[in-house]
């Protein structure tokens, strides 16, 4: 598991990666062995995606 650089973000990255789930229908939960590796990617994907989205807004 990659280590995480600044540990007060991580609270703030989990509710990201659930608000970004339920937007796309991916159930996560406590437990997600259970989802194909094409719905957790779709997730990361995505939350990469916005992420460089508003970094670009920060730069105009």
């Amino acid at each position: 598991m990659a280590k995480t650089l600044v540990p007060e973000s991580k609270q703030g990255l989990m509710t990201f990666k659930n608000e970004v789930a339920q937007e796309m229908g991916v159930p996560f939960k406590e437990y997600n062995g259970d989802l194909t590796s094409k719905q957790c990617g779709s997730v990361g994907g995505e939350m990469v995606k916005r992420m460089v989205e508003a970094y670009e807004q920060n730069l105009k």
